[in-house]
């Protein structure tokens, strides 16, 4: 039966590998069952509510890839996206966050009308190449700010916006330690070196005080009563979306909706072509087969993720590390799944990860999103000018969507002035006058 699912012997693997890798891809990206309810936690939500989403719909929707489409590709909440929902929308824009889970959601119903209609390539087409690459440039530079910002190693100051932390205190060179000896790790290529980074310093933190703001000292990390339980439950959260909110609110909202659909199309299409590269799955001409059942397992994860009480859920890169040990199909995703499930009944655990142990996480998530500034020519000016606003917009605005904004109006304005109209679509000229109406009354 497995290898009329999988086809294990077309592929040239085994059901012994296709599990080895299944657990080295949750080896790999577990760390998001402490760092999701860590950073949606901020916005109010439930903690314990957060774990058990993050994991059943890691779970269940890197089921359906699997079954969908064979692939060696697992689904969880998305970096990026998740600090979008709490620090831009939620925090940024003072957005309920039941209603970004209904912007979540409807996300996830336009991703799946533009993968249905085939509209989805022309917009990507609409948006040039270095505004691509700025934007996920730009969130990595936004992701590992609020992680320097978490652990106490960037803290605000009224004279310059922002200086440098105490470091007598252990926490911020807890987090500066992690970075350093997490890149060590990811830089030997050690199999699940982020969970190995805040598995160690969650430890470490059980042997150290901080002030606890009343004139004395507090263990950082606390041990649980128990380390074993059933899972928390999932009511705070389930069904808590609230979809009315943007037709009542539809100025501020329809600007951070489309933020969400590019991120999540960008994260998308680099995740699965990277990762089926990697696999081998591509054709001849470089084509993925079945990437339209890829893109609607995609588009209905974002969707089952706000239901279930998350951010939006979207493949995950990791994946490329049980490729790298020789997953080939969706055996393998399948794996993964099962894992998840498992991690339900450690949400104790999970539970007392503290937040300079997940600080250090979002650092090094940001080095390998800004990464893709390699393939960014900033000699070219015309390609330098909206890249560069883009890329400075997010961290000093706090905001994923107003960082995309002031990009996009930047490249049609740009373009239309130096008399480069005819390279500026007329759907990224559309687009560009939405984002500037944003802008002006937002």
């Amino acid at each position: 039966m497995i290898e009329r699912w999988f086809q294990l012997t077309r592929h040239g693997t085994t059901v012994r590998t296709e599990l080895v890798a299944g657990i080295t891809t949750f080896a790999a990206m577990a760390y998001i069952l402490a760092v999701n309810p860590a950073i949606l936690g901020e916005s109010g939500m439930d903690k314990g509510a957060l774990i058990t989403a993050t994991a059943l719909a890691s779970a269940l929707m890197t089921l359906v890839m699997a079954l969908a489409t064979n692939y060696p590709i697992a689904l969880a909440p998305g970096m990026g996206l998740n600090a979008f929902f709490t620090f831009g929308i939620c925090l940024g824009a003072k957005i309920p966050w039941q209603a970004a889970l209904g912007l979540v959601f409807y996300g996830g119903v336009l991703f799946l009308i533009l993968s249905l209609t085939g509209i989805r390539q022309r917009l990507l087409e609409a948006i040039p190449q270095e505004l691509k690459l700025a934007i996920t440039s730009g969130i990595g530079l936004f992701i590992a700010f609020i992680g320097l910002k978490n652990g106490g190693v960037i803290v605000d100051h009224p004279a310059t916006l922002v200086g440098l932390g105490d470091f007598r205190n252990p926490g911020p060179l807890m987090v500066l330690a992690g970075v350093v000896v997490g890149a060590a790790l990811v830089w030997r290529k050690l199999p699940g070196a982020i969970l190995m980074t805040v598995v160690g310093l969650t430890i470490l933190g059980l042997f150290l005080r901080t002030p606890d703001g009343k004139g004395g000292l507090v263990a950082i990390t606390r041990t649980p009563d128990t380390w074993i339980s059933t899972p928390a439950s999932l009511s705070p959260s389930f069904l808590a979306l609230d979809l009315g909110y943007f037709w009542s609110h539809w100025r501020t909202c329809l600007p951070i909706l489309l933020s969400l659909l590019f991120v999540d199309l960008f994260d998308n299409m680099g995740t699965l072509i990277g990762v089926c590269q990697r696999a081998g799955l591509l054709d001849a001409q470089g084509r993925l087969p079945k990437i339209g059942r890829a893109l609607l397992a995609d588009a209905s994860a974002a969707m089952v993720g706000s239901v279930l009480g998350t951010s939006t859920v979207t493949s995950y890169i990791e994946s490329a590390a049980g490729v790298e040990a020789g997953g080939r199909t969706g055996l393998t995703a399948v794996t993964t799944a099962g894992c998840f499930l498992l991690a339900l009944f450690l949400s104790p655990l999970i539970a007392i990860v503290p937040e300079v142990a997940t600080a250090p996480v979002l650092v090094l998530v940001g080095i390998f999103m800004m990464q893709s500034l390699a393939d960014l020519d900033l000699r070219d000016f015309t390609k330098a000018v909206p890249a560069v606003i883009t890329l400075l917009a997010m961290p000093l605005t706090f905001s994923i969507a107003e960082g995309i904004a002031l990009g996009f109006v930047a490249y049609v304005g740009f373009n239309l002035l130096t008399g480069r109209a005819k390279s500026v679509t007329p759907l990224a000229k559309g687009l560009g006058l939405l984002f500037l109406i944003h802008l002006i009354y937002r």
